[in-house]
C-alpha cells in the first residue's frame, strides 16, 4: 500500500481547476445556456431601445445618441445574467451532493468556486461581446482611446465577476435551482429600471432621485459612460470622483462575499 501511495502522481491544483471549469462549460454548449447569454443583450436592446429612443432620446443629457446613452446598461444586464447562471450551477452542485464529494477528495477548498468563477467569466466574455455588437448596431461608439476602451471592458467583466460571486453564494446557500432566478431577477430589474441607465435622474420623481443617483447600478453606469466617452462632453471625464464610488462598491462586494462564501460552504456538509 505504501508503494502504491508513493507512485501516485502529484495533484495539480491548476489542472483540477481546468477540469472542473470544463465540466461547467461543456453542458452550456448543448443545453441552451449559451443561447441565453447571446439572447439576453439582444432582447434587452430591442425591447428598450426601439420603444424609448424617440421618447427618452431628447432627455439623454446631450449625448450624441440614445444608443450611446443606453449601452452601459445593456452591458451590465448582459453580464448580470451570467450571475444568475452561476447561482443556478452552484445550487445544482449543492443539491446533487457534488460539493460534498469534492470535500472528500484531495481538492483545495476554493478550487470548485474558482472553476465556477472561470466558467462565469467565459459567459461574461460572450455576453460582453454580444452586447458590444448590439451597441454598435444602435449607434454606440468608443471615443476615449485604447486605454479607456480596455477599462470599459475590464470594468464590465469585474462587475460580472461580482455578480457571479453573489450568485454563487446564493446558490450554495439556497440549494434550490428553481428558486435562484426568482431570488436574483427582481432586485436586478428594479435596480436597472431605477437607475440612470434608461433616463437621467431629473426625469424621476423628486422623492426617489437620491436613491436613483447613488445606488450601485447608477454608479457603474456613470463610470462606464465616462470610459466610453462621447462626441459631446455629456459622458463626463474619467476622474477619481466619477470612478471612486464604483471601485468602493466592487471592493465591498469582494470583501463581504468571499468570506461569506467560505462560511456558507463550510456550513453545508
Amino acid at each position: 500500500m505504501t508503494g502504491i501511495a508513493a507512485a501516485r502522481p502529484a495533484v495539480s491544483t491548476v489542472q483540477q481547476c481546468w477540469v472542473l471549469t470544463a465540466r461547467v462549460i461543456r453542458p452550456t454548449l448543448r443545453n441552451g445556456e449559451l443561447g441565453t447569454q447571446v439572447a439576453a443583450p439582444v432582447m434587452f436592446t430591442v425591447d428598450f431601445y426601439l420603444p424609448l429612443k424617440g421618447i427618452m432620446g431628447a432627455f439623454a443629457q446631450g449625448t450624441s445618441s440614445y444608443g450611446q446613452y443606453l449601452m452601459p446598461l445593456v452591458a451590465l444586464v448582459a453580464v448580470a445574467f451570467a450571475g444568475i447562471s452561476a447561482a443556478l450551477r452552484a445550487a445544482t452542485d449543492s443539491v446533487q451532493g457534488i460539493d460534498r464529494r469534492f470535500k472528500a477528495m484531495p481538492i483545495a477548498a476554493l478550487t470548485p468556486l474558482a472553476a465556477r468563477m472561470l466558467a462565469s467569466m467565459y459567459r461574461c466574455c460572450i455576453a460582453l461581446a454580444v452586447s458590444l455588437a448590439c451597441g454598435y448596431a444602435i449607434g454606440f461608439r468608443f471615443y476615449g482611446g485604447v486605454a479607456h476602451t480596455a477599462g470599459f471592458c475590464v470594468l464590465v467583466m469585474v462587475v460580472g465577476a461580482a455578480m457571479a460571486l453573489l450568485g454563487d453564494v446564493i446558490g450554495v446557500a439556497n440549494q434550490n435551482p428553481a428558486a435562484t432566478a426568482p431570488l436574483l431577477l427582481p432586485p436586478l430589474l428594479v435596480l436597472g429600471l431605477l437607475s440612470v441607465g434608461l433616463q437621467p435622474v431629473e426625469r424621476f420623481p423628486a422623492w426617489i432621485r437620491g436613491f436613483v443617483r447613488d445606488q450601485l447600478v447608477s454608479q457603474f453606469i456613470n463610470a462606464l459612460r465616462a470610459l466610453a466617452g462621447d462626441r459631446t462632453p455629456a459622458a463626463g471625464m474619467v476622474t477619481w470622483p466619477v470612478m471612486m464610488p464604483t471601485l468602493i462598491w466592487l471592493a465591498g462586494f469582494i470583501v463581504i462575499l468571499v468570506p461569506l462564501h467560505v462560511v456558507v460552504s463550510s456550513s453545508r456538509r
